[in-house]
C-alpha cells in the first residue's frame, strides 16, 4: 500500500510534493508515510526542519508535503469527502478557513488522547476540531517618532490628530470590521454598529485603505501613514527589515488569528495525522517559528528568549483577554461584510 501511494503521489504531484532530504536524519518506515498539505515558502522550510525533520522522522515517519493554496486544500477537503481514503493526513488552514470544513463534518475530532499535547495550548485558542500551531494578534501598529504618545485603545484611531494618517489594508477587511464593531459598540457576533465607524473612518478622518500589507510598510517608510491595525507578526518583520515600529495591545483585547493543524476524518494514515499535529505543539518547533517568522507559541510551555518575547510576546493576562472571532457569524455573515467594506467603506 505505501510503495502505491507513494508512486502515484510522485507521478501526478511531483512538483508539489516534497520528501525529506537525503541529509536528514534516518527514520524506519515502520510507521508509513504522512502527507502534510501546507503552505509553501518559509512556511514549508520551518515545518520541514522543526517537525518533519528534528521530530517525525526520527519517531518512523516518512513526511510529504503537499504544497497547495487554501483554496486548493479545502477544495479537496469538500470533494474527497465520500472517499474511502482522502489525499493528505494533515491539512493546515487559517482558523477562518478552518472552521467551514469543521461544519462540513470532514476533519477528525481532536483530544488530549490522540493528541497529547493539548493539554498545554492555550486554552482560548484550543478547538474540538483542529490544534492551532501558531498564532499572531491584531494590535495597533505606529511610528513612535510621529505618535508620541502610545496607543490604549483601539478607538484612539479616530482621533483627529491622527486624520490622513491613518492606513488599513484592504486584505484585512474581516480585522478591521471587527475592531470598528467593539469601538461603536457592538461585538464579535454584531459587526453592524461598526458600520458607522468605519464611514467616520473615510469621511472624517481620510483613511487610506492600501490594497496589501506590503503597501501598508511602503506607506510607513514613507510617512504616508503613522498608525494602523495589523498582526504583531508582521510589525515583527517590518522592523526587521529597518522601519521603525512599535506594537501597543488595546485595553479591549488583542485580536488573534490562528493557523491551525486538522486531521481528515478519513485520512490515509489518521494516526500518523495526529502525531503531527502532537509535533507541531513541541515546544522547540514552536519556538523555530516565532524566531523565523514572529508568530507565538500556541502553547504555554514555550519560552522563548527574552528579546523575541519582547518584540512579539502577548503577556499571560492579555491572553486570557483574546477577543476570538465568532466563526460562525462571519461564515453566515462573510459576504455582506464585504460588500459594505467595499461598496461604501471604499466606494
Amino acid at each position: 500500500m505505501k510503495t502505491t501511494r507513494r508512486a502515484f503521489l510522485v507521478g501526478t504531484a511531483a512538483t508539489s510534493l516534497i520528501a525529506l532530504g537525503a541529509a536528514g536524519p534516518a527514520f524506519s518506515a515502520d510507521k508509513g508515510t504522512v502527507i502534510a498539505s501546507v503552505f509553501g515558502g518559509d512556511y514549508g522550510d520551518i515545518l520541514r526542519a522543526t517537525v518533519d525533520e528534528a521530530i517525525m522522522a526520527p519517531e518512523g515517519y516518512e513526511v510529504l508535503q503537499d504544497i497547495s493554496s487554501t483554496e486548493a486544500r479545502q477544495t479537496k477537503l469538500r470533494t474527497e469527502k465520500m472517499r474511502a481514503k482522502s489525499s493528505f493526513d494533515v491539512a493546515v488552514l487559517a482558523d477562518l478557513d478552518m472552521y467551514p470544513m469543521a461544519k462540513l463534518g470532514v476533519l477528525s475530532e481532536v483530544t488530549e488522547e490522540n493528541v497529547p499535547r493539548l493539554s498545554a495550548v492555550i486554552p482560548a485558542l484550543r478547538k474540538t476540531y483542529s490544534v492551532p500551531q501558531i498564532y499572531s494578534y491584531i494590535a495597533i501598529l505606529y511610528n513612535p517618532e510621529k505618535v508620541t504618545t502610545p496607543p490604549t485603545s483601539y478607538a484612539d484611531l479616530w482621533k483627529p490628530e491622527y486624520k490622513g494618517k491613518i492606513g488599513v489594508s484592504d486584505k484585512l477587511h474581516v480585522a478591521t470590521s471587527a475592531v470598528a464593531a467593539l469601538v461603536g459598540g457592538g461585538s464579535m457576533s454584531d459587526f453592524t454598529p461598526g458600520q458607522a465607524k468605519l464611514l467616520e473612518l473615510k469621511d472624517k478622518q481620510d483613511v487610506q485603505i492600501l490594497p496589501s500589507n506590503e503597501a501598508i510598510a511602503g506607506a510607513f517608510e514613507s510617512g504616508d501613514i503613522w498608525i494602523t491595525l495589523n498582526y504583531v507578526s508582521r510589525a515583527y518583520s517590518w522592523r526587521q527589515s529597518g522601519l521603525n515600529i512599535e506594537r501597543a495591545v488595546p485595553s479591549e483585547g488583542a485580536i488573534p488569528i490562528a493557523f491551525e493543524m486538522a486531521v481528515p476524518k478519513n485520512a490515509p494514515n489518521k494516526e500518523g495525522g495526529f502525531a503531527y499535529l502532537d509535533a507541531a505543539l513541541d515546544p522547540e518547533a514552536q519556538i523555530g517559528f516565532a524566531a523565523k517568522m514572529g508568530y507565538l507559541p500556541t502553547v504555554t510551555d514555550a519560552e522563548l528568549p527574552a528579546e523575541l518575547e519582547a518584540a512579539i510576546g502577548l503577556p499571560a493576562a492579555d491572553q486570557d483577554r483574546l477577543i476570538r472571532l465568532d466563526d460562525d457569524y462571519l461564515m453566515q455573515h462573510q459576504t455582506e461584510i464585504l460588500d459594505f467594506w467595499n461598496r461604501e467603506f471604499k466606494g
